[in-house]
């Protein structure tokens, strides 16, 4: 059966945490990915739960960008904390979803996923580019 844990195979989940590492060498932000099975109610509120479960909000510059996948109920939530949320717009968000909805469709997931972490680290980095003494704040890994 399909959960969380087994929505990407090791070489995919790999592939992802390496896009993470990219995407964070050009920002001071944080990025995380997370998978859960099920999400009751509204996945934006899910996925902001989630975000301060992780202690996303406790980055210095409040630039951290959780993107929120629950597996068996197909909803997908990218949540931004208030540093970088109201500089990309509501434009750009959507249209992170609407992308991340379309390439899911086409069963190109990991990759879809791949290359939002990556354009979330470059749209990070021209607000909050990295410094020499940037310090990894939250984890690499794909968090359940």
């Amino acid at each position: 059966m399909l959960t969380a844990r087994n929505f990407f195979d090791k070489e995919q989940q790999q592939m992802l945490v390496n896009a993470i590492v990219s995407a964070e060498l050009k920002t001071s932000g944080e990025i995380r990915l997370h998978l859960n099975n099920f999400c009751f109610g509204n996945e934006l509120k899910a996925a902001q739960k989630v975000f301060e479960k992780l202690s996303m909000h406790n980055t210095n510059e409040r630039n951290g960008v959780l993107i929120y996948v629950s597996v068996l109920s197909r909803k997908i939530a990218v949540f931004g904390d208030e540093g970088i949320y109201q500089k990309l717009g509501n434009s750009y968000w959507q249209s992170v979803i609407d992308n991340l909805i379309l390439n899911f469709k086409q069963n190109k997931k990991a990759e879809a996923l791949s290359d939002c972490i990556v354009e979330l680290g470059e749209q990070l980095g021209k607000y909050f580019p990295r410094n020499s003494n940037d310090v990894n704040e939250l984890p690499n890994t794909i968090s359940y």
